[in-house]
């Protein structure tokens, strides 16, 4: 797909880290972007840059995804590529005791839940919603749209306190394929990226000390990995016409340990 001006895109989480530089690479090659996040004095920043549209979109609600739709074809058009970006975690062990205490505990259900309607049923809520926008549109270069989504090398190798998170980034490795294979004849492009260590504003705030030590643990090259090298592939995903229904690391060769 010719990325230019013709070309609309919806990046959600896109006020920041992966997202945001997603959302900057795609404008630099002419396309206009819309920002779905929950952060409006971010995102509307990152909008107002990129000369696009800032959505208040929560991916957990129906209504806010179509609402957040409605607004940014009113405003870009019907757009032809979808980059899910959206999602977050928590590090909570399946059972666990107390040290002090010996009190035990489990991992509360419900926080198990937001993290899979966060990072799972919201991808695909907006997935569905946007291919059926893009099924609407004429072929261009033999795609009518292309959608890339985020998991995480924890959808691999989850760490302790991960059952939540790599559940539900596992659940986007898996849906990939048949997603893809869905969308086919209506000549959609569906991929996943699995990033593993990036300086996103979730480690920004970590003290050297954690960076360094994080960094060490990457093979090649031994540091976290920059969202300009994740926009990079995504941007790749979407122009490169014979990439479909794949599931890539970006992760500078790491396997997590355990902890």
């Amino acid at each position: 797909m010719k990325l230019d001006s013709s070309v609309s895109a919806v990046v959600t989480g896109g006020a920041s880290g992966l997202g945001a530089a997603t959302a900057r690479a795609l404008a630099s090659h002419g396309v206009r972007v819309a920002i779905f996040d929950l952060d409006e004095e971010k995102g509307g920043a990152v909008a107002k840059k990129l000369d696009g549209v800032f959505c208040n979109v929560n991916v957990t609600s129906d209504d806010s995804v179509d609402e957040g739709l409605e607004k940014s074809r009113a405003a870009i058009g019907q757009e032809r590529i979808l980059i899910n970006c959206a999602g977050t975690g928590n590090a909570i062990k399946t059972a666990s005791r107390d040290r002090k205490t010996g009190e035990i505990r489990h991992f509360p259900s419900d926080q198990f839940d937001r993290i899979v309607q966060i990072n799972l049923v919201g991808t695909f809520r907006c997935i569905a919603k946007s291919a059926a926008g893009m099924m609407t549109l004429d072929p261009i270069d033999g795609d009518r749209g292309a959608i890339v989504n985020t998991a995480s090398v924890a959808a691999e190798d989850g760490q302790i306190g991960q059952a939540a998170y790599s559940a539900s980034k596992g659940g986007v490795v898996g849906m990939t394929l048949p997603i893809a294979r869905d969308l086919s004849r209506e000549l959609i492009r569906v991929n996943t990226i699995l990033p593993g260590i990036f300086d996103t504003p979730l480690l920004q705030g970590a003290p050297e000390s954690v960076k360094q030590a994080l960094s060490a643990q990457v093979p090649h090259p031994a540091r976290l990995g920059n969202p300009e090298e994740y926009a990079s592939l995504a941007v790749e995903m979407c122009r490169n016409g014979y990439f479909n229904g794949e599931t890539v690391r970006l992760d500078g060769a790491i396997r997590m340990a355990p902890r």
